[in-house]
C-alpha cells in the first residue's frame, strides 16, 4: 500500500498535511482554523446559557450541542450561492450539520453541562474534498478550547469532554484503497467512506457507499483499518494543538 503514489505524491495510507490554528475567531468561546491540505474550515464553539425548548418540555436533564455548517461562496471554483439567498438550506448542508452534531454529542457527557447549549459553527473557506471530516475534526478542537475556558472561569464544575472526536475519508480510487481523499480522488472514487471515531478508538459513525460500484467484506475491513490508522494520527495532532 505504501508504495503506490497518488496524484499529489502521497502514499495510499498517508494523510494530507493537517494543521490547526487556535483562536482564529476571538469572539467565540473557542475556535480554530483547521486545514486538511487545501481544505480549510473555521470552526467556532460558543456557549449559550439555555437549552432548546423541547428539553424543558420533556424534562430532559443536562445540556445540548447543535451544529451549523456552511460553504462560503468563494470556497469552490464556481461561486456557491448562499443558502440565505436561496431561501432554504439544501439537503447536503442539513445532513452535514446533523452529522457534526451527532459526532460532538458522542464525545461529551451532556449531563455535565446543565442548562447550556454548545453551538458549533463550521464555515468552509476553501473546499478540496473532506469538508465534513475537517469540520468534525476542527469542531472537536474548538469545543475543547471552549470547555477548558469554561472550566477555568468556573462556569462548568465538571469536565464533560474526556475524549476527542475526529473524522477522515477513505475510499477506492483507481483500484487503490486510499486515505483522506482530495476532491479529484473523491470525484472519481469507486467507493467512498466517511468515518468518525473517538480518540479512544470507538466508532461514532460510518458512512459508505459504492459509486456505481460494489465492495467486498474484505475491502470494508481494510478501509476501516485505514481510517482507524488515520484517525489515530489526527487525534495526536489534535492533542498537540490543544497543548
Amino acid at each position: 500500500m505504501s508504495e503506490n503514489i497518488r496524484l499529489d505524491g502521497r502514499t495510499c495510507d498517508q494523510l494530507r498535511t493537517i494543521t490547526f490554528e487556535p483562536g482564529i475567531a476571538p469572539n467565540a468561546t473557542g475556535s480554530v482554523l483547521v486545514s486538511f491540505g487545501n481544505t480549510r474550515v473555521i470552526c467556532g464553539a460558543t456557549i449559550e446559557k439555555r437549552v432548546p425548548g423541547w428539553m424543558n418540555a420533556q424534562g430532559v436533564e443536562g445540556g445540548w450541542i447543535t451544529a451549523e455548517y456552511s460553504m462560503l461562496p468563494y470556497s469552490t471554483h464556481d461561486r456557491k450561492q448562499r443558502d440565505s439567498s436561496k431561501g432554504r438550506v439544501d439537503g447536503r448542508t442539513v445532513e452535514i450539520q446533523r452529522l457534526i452534531g451527532r459526532s460532538m454529542r458522542a464525545a461529551l457527557d451532556l449531563k455535565k453541562m446543565p442548562g447550556m447549549t454548545l453551538w458549533i459553527d463550521c464555515d468552509v473557506l476553501q473546499a478540496d474534498g473532506g469538508t465534513r471530516t475537517a469540520s468534525i475534526t476542527g469542531a472537536s478542537v474548538a469545543a475543547k478550547i471552549a470547555i477548558n475556558r469554561l472550566l477555568a472561569d468556573g462556569v462548568l464544575k465538571q469536565n464533560p469532554m474526556e475524549k476527542s472526536v475526529a473524522a477522515v475519508s477513505v475510499g477506492v480510487w483507481q483500484g487503490l484503497e486510499v486515505l483522506d481523499l482530495p476532491y479529484v480522488e473523491d470525484r472519481d472514487a469507486d467507493v467512498d467512506f466517511n468515518v468518525v471515531m473517538t480518540s479512544e478508538g470507538e466508532f461514532v459513525e460510518v458512512q459508505g457507499t459504492g459509486e456505481e460500484a460494489t465492495f467486498t467484506h474484505a475491502q470494508l475491513d481494510r478501509l476501516l483499518a485505514l481510517a482507524k490508522k488515520g484517525i489515530g494520527e489526527i487525534s495526536t495532532l489534535q492533542l498537540a494543538a490543544l497543548s
